[in-house]
């Protein structure tokens, strides 16, 4: 039976709308935003070493992050990443196309992720921090830090190998290990300890890691970033006439307790090498992570002869600076005077 020409018309448009719409369905798959990410923000996918696509899908489900899987696993299967999943954080962007992240992930193209540091006291704070940033874990990287291979190599010990981390914003990829995060810190390290500054810490008769413990004293003293130096001065004054650092915030370090808003005689009589008025000279190490404005405050400390400061009775976080033993007693008798008036005991 003949078509007629009627029907051969329909069949042509039912043929052209089928492959319009698959056409278009092909294109929603590949290139449209298939991902639960705001216009203003972004999301980040982590996926850990070992992971299969299997962990990917549930990784993807349970943090909402795809809007439909089953273009995800279409597209994924078409260009063969479902076999050749890598680990890493990978960023995605608003909008981004669905074919442009999968290609991403096939590839490996992490995103850098930003890495501070500021405000740690401890190795275990380090490591804990890390640990929230990054694959590896806590006990991995103290593991590393406390190994004599790199201590030997960066001349460093247990008690110093924190001096590493110069405080700085870093980026590196989720999945960097142990060993390249301290090469890494190391590099930035060497940039920063400058012949300049190699040079003014051998003036003071100090090693950089010595001049790092004095700057993490100073600013745990003050947070008066102009007022460093003058603190600096004091200590390095006290270290010339052989007297004990008598620095509270060691003492703070050394009973653990970062609570402590004042310290008693209590907390001084523990005995620990970090408490400078127990023992004399600098402790062994840091107290915190020294920041670059407090070790360049060491470098250039003020030249004076004070050997006493006390902090204000205002609370401005300033301090007052004698020589005069008598006249720093009367400005800490001022001082605990406020303290007990402030309800701080």
């Amino acid at each position: 039976m003949a078509i007629t020409r009627t029907t051969k018309i329909g069949i042509l448009l039912t043929c052209m709308i089928v492959f319009v719409s698959g056409s278009f369905y092909l294109y929603q798959l590949f290139f449209a935003s298939n991902y639960l990410v705001g216009e203003k923000g972004s999301r980040f996918l982590y996926i850990p070493q070992g992971a299969d696509f299997n962990q990917v899908k549930d990784s993807l489900e349970k943090n909402k992050i795809v809007h439909d899987f089953l273009p995800f696993a279409f597209v994924s299967k078409f260009i063969g990443y479902q076999d050749h999943v890598k680990p890493g954080a990978y960023e995605i962007q608003p909008n981004e196309p669905n074919f442009s992240v999968i290609r991403r992930l096939k590839a490996g193209r992490q995103t850098p992720v930003k890495l501070t540091f500021n405000t740690i006291r401890t190795k275990s704070q380090l490591a804990e921090r890390m640990d929230l940033k990054l694959e590896l874990s806590a006990s991995e990287l103290l593991k590393e830090m406390d190994s004599k291979e790199i201590q030997g190599k960066y001349k460093l010990d247990q008690y110093n190998s924190i001096s590493l981390f110069i405080p700085d914003t870093y980026e590196v990829y989720w999945t960097i290990s142990p060993q390249s995060l301290l090469e890494k810190m190391a590099k930035a390290y060497n940039r920063f300890w400058t012949n300049d500054r190699l040079e003014k810490a051998a003036k003071l008769n100090l090693s950089p890691a010595q001049v790092m413990t004095i700057a993490s004293i100073t600013q745990s003293e003050t947070n008066k970033v102009d007022e460093m130096p003058r603190v600096a001065g004091v200590y390095l004054n006290r270290i010339a006439q052989n007297m004990p650092l008598q620095a509270d915030p060691t003492v703070v370090f050394a009973v653990g307790d970062f609570e402590i808003k004042r310290v008693l005689s209590g907390h001084k009589a523990v005995d620990s090498p970090y408490n400078t008025y127990k023992y004399n000279g600098l402790p062994p190490g840091p107290i915190a992570i020294a920041t670059k404005q407090a070790i360049d405050a060491v470098l250039n400390k003020e030249a004076h002869d004070y050997l006493f400061f006390c902090a204000r009775e205002d609370f401005s976080g300033y301090h007052n600076f004698t020589k005069d033993f008598d006249a720093h007693l009367r400005n800490a008798r001022i001082y605990q005077a406020a303290l007990n008036k402030a309800g701080i005991y």
